[in-house]
């Protein structure tokens, strides 16, 4: 913890919220040496941070209140992401937040706007950016190896059990795999494709009879002119989805498909296996059309953004996903959404 001296090397993460997602956070920071506390009312909670060896307060502000740390991980339920990231930017403490960075744009722009004014870091855990996989696609495009973008397609099939509906707020709106799901795919697709600028959608839940969605299909179109599909439902078996593909997560089945598909004008890609199909010779549907494999070092994500969120409190780097771009991200799944339920199309 920061007592008015030099960070300490490394800096020390309070860690708010021990649910799934917290713990996994929890556990990166201790093994870094960097955990300073955890914060959650929970008893389990409180157990976990004994075993740690390191404090446990109930409330963020009963941490901030009795130490400053240098950086907080809010894994908190999304609706308390904006009053948590506003008590750590009152007292100019760098933090890294949990997707969605808030439930209401307007709300993540007034945290941003009191961020900015007190120069204060504000990343969000879109992890999936920090992924190797990822990275190897972003330099690919970015290198015009696909030449202009022209189309994009993804897709999010799988099939949530029955049991998983048997909590009643994932049968409630605002629970379906639009929210949960489909944020974590819009974002890598601003990230290698550009900004969003309309969107349609059409959205259904006659599978489960659920009041919440259980399938959609959007249309998307991008700053650069190139033009998405998204098909996403969570009632099909299928192996199409990051979870399944990736290898990402170790509580899901490997399967060796591909859920993105991304053409440009001088090839296409498919990823994550990360697969670039292209003429060697003329462009032209009756010449031969090769494939090859992009290289890539697999890595767990969540580490690598961990370190850059690290890295930004020594100011030895820029967040990878900054609260920005998580904004811009949330701001698309909204209209995604809006769209879906009017059958407007929406900027």
């Amino acid at each position: 913890m920061s007592t008015g001296n030099p960070k300490s090397n490394p800096p020390q993460i309070a860690v708010a919220g021990a649910g799934l997602i917290g713990r996994t956070h929890i556990k990166i920071a201790a093994e870094a040496g960097a955990l300073g506390a955890i914060i959650d009312p929970n008893e389990a909670a409180s157990e976990l941070a004994q075993d740690m060896g390191c404090p446990w307060f109930a409330t963020l502000d009963e941490c901030l209140d009795a130490q400053t740390p240098d950086g907080v991980i809010i894994a908190t339920p999304n609706q308390l992401h904006v009053e948590h990231g506003i008590s750590c930017v009152s007292k100019g403490i760098p933090l890294l937040i949990e997707k969605p960075i808030a439930d209401d744009a307007e709300e993540a722009q007034t945290l941003l706007n009191a961020a900015k004014q007190a120069n204060v870091p504000v990343l969000v855990g879109h992890h999936r950016r920090h992924n190797p996989i990822i990275k190897a696609a972003k330099a690919a495009i970015d290198a015009g190896e696909l030449g202009r973008i022209v189309a994009v397609h993804a897709q999010f099939w799988l099939c949530k059990p029955t049991e998983y509906f048997d909590v009643a707020w994932r049968r409630a709106k605002g629970a379906g795999p639009i929210y949960i799901n489909l944020i974590h795919d819009i974002d890598l697709l601003r990230h290698l494709c550009g900004d969003v600028t309309s969107v349609q959608a059409i959205q259904s839940s006659n599978t489960r009879g659920n009041e919440v969605e259980d399938s959609a299909v959007i249309i998307v179109a991008f700053e650069n002119g190139a033009l998405g599909t998204i098909s996403v439902s969570d009632a099909i078996p299928a192996p199409w989805s990051w979870e399944l593909t990736a290898a990402e997560n170790p509580a899901y089945p490997v399967t060796d498909a591909h859920c993105y598909m991304i053409g440009g004008t001088k090839g296409s890609m498919s990823i994550p296996d990360l697969r670039v199909w292209e003429h060697p010779g003329k462009q032209s549907w009756w010449e031969p059309i090769n494939a090859r494999t992009l290289d890539v070092e697999n890595a767990d994500p969540l580490p690598l953004q961990f370190q850059n969120f690290l890295d930004v409190i020594n100011g030895t780097a820029d967040p990878v996903v900054s609260g920005q771009e998580g904004l811009a991200t949330l701001r698309v799944v909204n209209a995604i959404k809006k769209a879906a339920e009017s059958g407007v199309s929406h900027p």
